[in-house]
């Protein structure tokens, strides 16, 4: 009786130990968790709701195809709300706390450069899937959107030619951050390299959320009568481009009088607008959601889809954009890198990522670059239609090679991978 007594004993003992060890082992290894950090709420929301949306559709999508490493995936989404502090702080939480094994998130640059100390801190994975400024190289970040020379440069080279009009003065019209200040630094190098001079140069700057564009619409209509043609390069990011679009059509400036070209005006910023008045205005993106190919129309499908099952407001009008088809490809390319690797291995995924291809929503297979962690990326420029979407006026043949380091800026001539 007394043994048999210890021996009930034991078997409970042991099975309370298991009770505490195994199940939240077992837990913590059933799924694997991915950071959503994108702004919710503030000026970026316009943008930003979009991503966090295709994200969540691309976990689903791989869950229902039987998850990563046969895991589920468990979305980790955090509102940092266009305040750019609370980026690097929303890092840190789901790094150091939801343990999550990659992010993907941020719009802007300045968000993007508050959050890099944290990923390299943490040795935590970053994917980032918006055009930007380049002059950047982290090892634990992967750039799925434009450097200069795949939407920037391509834009002011239309713009130049005979095709696009054949401009001979710019305004660079942006809002007041390291994006869109790096950006027209060096364009104003590469314009200048093209013969144009300074005094054919106009550049201003707003801040974020601004919304009274009635001064600026009115110095460039002034700067544009000297008599050249004249064309305008907005970096204006937010819903900043609400009113500034809405100042441009009450001023009656015409894309055959000015043409505006943008970096961050797609289908989902021109929802808010009517476009009536900005038709033939332009935009350089690396996808547009008027591509008619048979991936494209698959992916639009499925956001629709997505976007009717999960009640997302306006679902009937939703569309789908670059930085959308950015965020949706980076997600496949870790699903593929982490099954290459056979771990979430922060480094064994980085190795794993190089050379990884993805046949994407704009109908190209795009490559993730051996040293310079950038995707090649077919460029596109489109003019805008009345309904929202655009026109493409002019493209790349094949997939372009990112230069993070443009060949603009001074010093820059040694510095190339990682």
């Amino acid at each position: 009786m007394h043994s048999r007594r210890h021996f009930i004993k034991a078997l409970v003992l042991s099975a309370s130990i298991a009770a505490i060890g195994a199940p939240l082992g077992a837990h913590a290894a059933d799924t694997i968790k991915v950071g959503i950090l994108h702004s919710l709420s503030g000026t970026m929301a316009i943008s930003e709701t979009a991503l966090k949306n295709t994200a969540l559709l691309a976990i689903e999508e791989i869950n229902a195809n039987g998850g990563v490493l046969g895991k589920q995936l468990e979305p980790v989404v955090v509102d940092p709300a266009s305040d750019w502090p609370l980026f690097s702080e929303k890092a840190r939480q789901l790094i150091s706390q939801d343990k999550v094994a990659v992010v993907f998130g941020c719009w802007t640059s300045v968000s993007r450069k508050s959050v890099n100390p944290v990923f390299k801190e943490l040795n935590g994975l970053l994917f980032y899937p918006v055009q930007y400024e380049g002059e950047e190289l982290e090892k634990n970040v992967f750039y799925t959107g434009a450097a200069p020379n795949q939407q920037a440069i391509p834009a002011v080279e239309y713009l130049l030619s005979e095709e696009g009009g054949a401009a001979k003065r710019f305004v660079l019209l942006g809002t007041d951050y390291v994006y869109p200040r790096t950006t027209n630094k060096i364009l104003r190098a590469f314009l200048h390299a093209k013969g144009v001079k300074n005094e054919d140069i106009y550049e201003e700057y707003t801040p974020f959320g601004h919304s009274d564009y009635q001064t600026i619409i009115a110095n460039i209509k002034k700067f544009a009568a000297a008599g050249k043609k004249t064309a305008v390069v907005s970096t204006i990011n937010g819903d900043s481009n609400v009113p500034f679009y809405k100042e441009l059509g009450n001023a009656g400036l015409k894309a055959t009088d000015v043409p505006v070209v943008a970096f961050s005006v797609g289908e989902e910023e021109l929802r808010g607008v009517d476009t009536k008045p900005l038709i033939g205005h332009l935009a350089a993106w690396n996808y547009f959601e008027s591509l008619k190919n048979p991936t494209n129309d698959a992916f639009i499908a499925k956001y629709k889809d997505w976007a009717k099952k999960n009640g997302v407001p306006n679902a009937d009008s939703v569309v789908t954009n670059d930085p959308m088809e950015a965020t949706y490809v980076g997600i496949n390319l870790w699903k593929q890198a982490v099954e290459k690797a056979g771990t979430t291995d922060t480094d064994k995924v980085i190795a794993a990522l190089s050379g990884q291809t993805f046949k994407a929503p704009s109908g190209f297979t795009l490559t993730l670059d051996k040293t310079n962690h950038h995707l090649h990326k077919p460029v596109f420029i489109g003019e805008v239609r009345a309904d929202g979407q655009f026109d493409v006026v002019w493209k790349t043949k094949a997939p372009i090679r990112a230069q993070p380091w443009s060949p603009y800026i001074a010093g820059n001539e040694s510095k190339q991978g990682l």
